[in-house]
């Protein structure tokens, strides 16, 4: 029986992301942990394997290994409040190898809002991670990933794509500084303190502010934020209060609703006061309708950039050198997959030189004194995996055309026929 082998063409890529559409429509299709679970437990039930799902605040994106990525559409349209029209749209959809190329990019930062983003990484490997914990990442994903976080790993050290500090909450610290001229005389509140709320709690202090309140809804956590930096805590009742006090007000937080809406902002009408509010949350936490409020400057994800920064520059150089980077784990991926196709043959090879062993040393275990018995055995070990050795060399040198030299082991050996097993 024909093994199958997993290739290349076999990937797909679906997904919505900054480059088409605005944050309004992302975040209709942006995936909470509650809908990424369901998504993965349909795909689980409808035969999928090798599935994550990135959702930040740019991008909701899936890739799997399927042919037949219209599945991966319907399950994030039924999953998210999506429509089918929407997507076609503003959507994108990639096969085989540049579905790799694609994730290969999002991972290093290339396909980022902010060039070479910092983050991203992190967001690819939680995704993955949290596929592996569900049970559903085979050996193809693993190794897939291995060569992801090589390139990621090579565009750092071989290149200066990571130069300056590229994340979207240095890019939006930057950006309120450039409206308000200076930190140092301002009053800035922070709602959220996870993981960009804690990056960009780092930047604010970094670039001179000086009067910053915390607040969070676990308020343990912004406790602890608080205490690395010397920062006052305020509680969720205290929100109102604050909001009137800032001259600067960022969110970063997870909630599916606002937690910043027009009606807490009404005391501001009238009065000379202005406030810069800065929306990191997809969806947005900040209530869109305050673009319209006569204090407020109202920042979304879609205004921030750093095109102009000189670091960014700088990255914008290396591009060129980080896609010849993706081009050769690429080619990587491509072999290993390929020599995928004389796995069996080495596994039942190895199998069989084992039996061989196994059964010489039984004949003679007789004549062998007990105390040279551990000895013989590891010897006559030693001497199989150095067989194996070379065997399993010489399989790989010939991964491209395995039939005939596949076709030769398993006669010399009498090895079983191959079985039709899907890795």
């Amino acid at each position: 029986m024909k093994l199958k082998t997993p290739k290349i063409d076999e990937f797909s890529a679906v997904g919505i992301n900054h480059w088409k559409a605005d944050v309004a429509m992302r975040e209709c299709f942006s995936l909470s942990s509650t809908r990424k679970k369901a998504f993965l437990e349909d795909a689980r039930i409808i035969g999928l394997r090798d599935v994550i799902i990135i959702s930040t605040c740019n991008r909701t994106e899936i890739f799997a290994r399927t042919s037949t990525p219209g599945i991966l559409i319907e399950l994030l349209v039924k999953h998210s409040s999506g429509e089918r029209d929407q997507f076609d749209e503003f959507g994108f959809l990639f096969e085989g190898e540049e579905a790799v190329r694609h994730l290969l990019r999002v991972a290093v930062g290339l396909d980022a809002q902010i060039l070479g983003d910092l983050q991203i990484i992190k967001q690819v490997k939680e995704a993955y991670e949290y596929t592996h914990e569900l049970g559903m990442a085979d050996t193809v994903l693993h190794r897939l990933m291995q060569y992801v976080l090589r390139t990621h790993k090579r565009s750092r050290s071989e290149t200066d794509l990571a130069s300056g500090a590229a994340t979207t909450a240095y890019a939006a610290v930057q950006f309120a500084r450039k409206r308000l001229a200076s930190f140092r005389d301002k009053s800035i509140l922070l709602v959220g303190t996870g993981k960009i709320g804690k990056i960009t709690c780092k930047n604010l202090i970094s670039m001179g502010a000086l009067n910053v309140v915390l607040l969070n809804r676990n308020r343990q956590r912004a406790e602890l934020l608080g205490e690395r930096f010397q920062l006052p805590v305020a509680g969720l009742e205290n929100l109102n209060t604050e909001l009137l006090k800032a001259d600067l007000v960022i969110v970063a937080t997870g909630a599916e609703q606002p937690v910043i809406r027009h009606e807490q902002l009404t005391e501001l009408e009238g009065t000379s006061r202005k406030v810069v509010m800065l929306d990191l949350s997809v969806p947005r936490n900040i209530d869109p309708a305050l673009e319209n409020h006569p204090n407020v400057e109202l920042v979304n994800m879609d205004q921030l950039n750093d095109t102009t920064d000189e670091a960014f520059k700088r990255r914008e150089r290396n591009i060129p050198r980080v896609e010849a980077i993706i081009d050769q784990e690429i080619g990587n991926f491509k072999t290993w997959l390929s020599e995928q196709k004389v796995v069996p043959t080495i596994r039942a090879l190895n199998e069989k030189l084992h039996e061989i062993r196994s059964r010489e040393i039984d004949k003679f275990r007789s004549k062998i004194p007990e105390s040279s018995l551990e000895d013989v055995d590891h010897l006559t070990r030693r001497i199989v995996n150095k067989i194996m050795a070379h065997s399993i060399d010489h399989l790989k040198e010939n991964h491209e055309a395995p039939e005939e030299i596949t076709r030769l082991v398993h006669s010399m050996f009498k090895l079983e026929p191959e079985s039709d097993v899907e890795r």
